[in-house]
């Protein structure tokens, strides 16, 4: 009985000598500044998630822009500005917004919700990437301007038309 304790004892202790002694790798760490690729572009985005270049935000577009599957000019919220920069990054040549992804838009906007003729029907709220339209089903919802990027997916979708855009107030988007 005792000699087998002490067997047992010796091989925990053999694998624990085993254990410790054996060689791993490091473990490697990426610097900070290694954004992927896909990072940069996306970080050049302006994030309106409105899904005017075909894809479903700004992720998912710049994922495709790096993998060689979207043009640099699908971003009309963007602007001219924006599509020179992804040029750049990707080392081609800089091109304009293609019109068939929508207008570029002269200054930035955000939504509006008129009080009296919204009935709290929630498909804004709904259709908000962003989360920036609050509310309560048959509730008066409104917009918290700070967080609204402008993309108007909220208008098509309100039963009673009581969202528009208006000019941005210098701070907010």
């Amino acid at each position: 009985m005792i000699s087998a304790l002490l067997i047992i004892v010796l091989l925990a202790a053999i694998a624990g000598m085993l254990t410790s002694m054996r060689v791993t790798a490091p473990a490697v760490i990426a610097p900070a500044s290694a954004a992927t690729l896909a990072d940069r572009l996306d970080a050049l985005l302006p994030q309106t998630q409105c899904r005017r270049c075909t894809f479903e935000g700004c992720r998912p577009y710049a994922e495709a822009m790096a993998a060689g599957e979207a043009g640099i000019n699908q971003c009309p919220p963007g602007g001219a500005s924006t599509a020179a920069a992804l040029a750049d990054v990707l080392g081609v040549p800089a091109q304009p917004v293609d019109p068939g992804f929508g207008t570029v838009p002269d200054h930035a906007v955000v939504a509006f919700i008129e009080e009296l003729p919204c009935i709290g029907c929630t498909k804004c709220i709904q259709a908000c990437p962003v989360d920036a339209i609050i509310g309560a089903p048959r509730y008066m919802h409104t917009v918290i301007a700070d967080q609204c990027t402008g993309c108007e997916l909220c208008i098509p979708v309100c039963p009673v038309d009581c969202i528009m855009l208006k000019p941005a107030i210098d701070g907010v988007h």
